[in-house]
């Protein structure tokens, strides 16, 4: 089964604008996604080329996440930090915007990090684990061994002290475990 998956939502438009169903259960359920969610995540970004990430809660508070730009546009990343994996430390990406209504899903063992790409940027993500600082880990999002092809250059980041401060790949011990799925990204 595919480790990521980009999610692009069905949209009816009318002369009013657009109506879309962003989670269904039963739907996820039909593609194999049936995580349980418990927490929305809701956060706004004023500048471009603002990076949050790259962000994991480790166990027992271990996170699955759906992501999705509700204003403005990301670049969307996902890590695989599996212990033992044959795609340790590579990522995948993907653009999701207020138009596209397109989400990314990562389960359990992926560090998570995304980039505004316009003013004012709105992302709203589910997660299937409560927030629990004590378990609040992060690598830094200009890793060279992952090296992300960020869609913006190094001046123009703007990062939280916090995130400017967290550990490389090769300082982390990853608490994942590999569960023989390679990173893979599939479109549903």
């Amino acid at each position: 089964m595919p480790t990521v998956r980009l999610i692009t939502t069905r949209r009816f438009d009318d002369d009013r604008g657009w109506f879309s169903e962003s989670y269904n259960a039963c739907a996820y359920s039909g593609v194999g996604l049936n995580d349980v969610f418990v927490q929305d995540n809701h956060s706004l970004s004023r500048a471009i080329g603002t990076v949050r990430g790259l962000h994991f809660q480790t166990p027992t508070f271990a996170q699955a996440k759906l992501v999705r730009c509700v204003r403005g546009r990301i670049f969307d990343v996902a890590v695989d930090v599996r212990r033992g994996s044959p795609t340790y430390g590579r990522y995948v990406s993907a653009e999701l915007t207020a138009d596209n209504g397109a989400q990314l899903y990562m389960p359990v063992g992926f560090a998570h990090a995304f980039m505004t790409l316009e003013p004012d940027t709105e992302v709203m993500y589910k997660v299937t684990a409560f927030y629990a600082p004590q378990n609040d880990g992060g690598l830094r999002y200009d890793d060279p061994d992952i090296a992300v092809a960020w869609p913006l250059p190094a001046e123009q980041v703007v990062l939280s002290p916090k995130d400017a401060e967290l550990p490389l790949l090769r300082d982390f011990l990853s608490p994942f475990d590999y569960d023989g799925d390679p990173l893979t990204l599939t479109e549903l």
